[in-house]
């Protein structure tokens, strides 16, 4: 499989060879030649086309690939920071229970000892 730059200079090449193709064919009244020519010049024209085609395929999908990492690190950063923050809260409402459980425990005993 070609890449789109050689797609790009093979179609130049027909286009050129096309065109001397055609000339010739026209000077010599030729019209078989003349005909050949504007046919292959057309082919080298898609076939350019066909390279610019390819070549922007590539870079959007660059472009895909590189919004998708950039939309995947900043996700697991979030998500990251959001986890630390869940995890802070539990840790930190648990320390909030266990300090009323002892505080209770302790008033309980300070009750039932007098």
């Amino acid at each position: 499989m070609s890449t789109a730059t050689e797609n790009k200079i093979s179609g130049k090449i027909d286009e050129v060879a096309g065109k001397v193709k055609q000339s010739i064919g026209e000077v010599t009244h030729n019209d078989k030649v003349a005909n050949e020519g504007a046919a292959q010049q057309v082919k080298g024209q898609a076939e350019q086309a066909w390279g610019s085609v390819k070549a922007a395929v590539s870079d959007a999908t660059a472009d895909a690939g590189r919004s998708a990492d950039s939309a995947r690190a900043r996700h697991e950063n979030e998500t990251g920071h959001k986890a630390h923050d869940v995890r802070e809260s539990i840790t930190s409402t648990a320390q909030n229970v266990k300090d009323q459980i002892q505080e209770s425990i302790a008033n309980h005993r300070a009750e039932h000892s007098k």
